[in-house]
């Protein structure tokens, strides 16, 4: 198995590797910080918010919307974006999944 084969591994490890992946960067986490604390807002206001230029902002949103950790919708010439509240009550639930088998037990070092 190379080391980008994840076939082997089931549809929830999967899913939760993404959202992690997705999460992996620290303007990201900034990004999803700032919306849970306004709610929504258009990108022009998360820009002013980070130390970055425009363009990498919308990539990070892009990564943020591709795992759906947020939605975008579209008003005018900007784009309004919120957090997805059921894709978090989702991630929750994954990880508290993952926590109870770590409560378990098993090796502990």
């Amino acid at each position: 198995m190379g080391a980008t084969d994840t076939s082997k591994y089931t549809e929830r490890q999967q899913e939760l590797s993404a959202l992690f992946k997705a999460l992996a960067h620290p303007a990201r986490i900034a990004i999803i910080e700032y919306l849970a604390n306004v709610n929504t807002c258009i990108c022009g206001d998360i820009v002013d918010e980070l130390p970055l230029a425009q363009p990498t902002v919308s990539q990070h949103l892009k990564e943020l919307k591709s795992a759906g950790l947020i939605k975008g919708d579209i008003t005018g010439n900007s784009v309004c974006y919120c957090l997805d509240q059921r894709q978090w009550r989702q991630l929750k639930k994954m990880i508290d999944h993952l926590y109870k088998k770590l409560e378990a037990g098993g090796c502990v070092c």
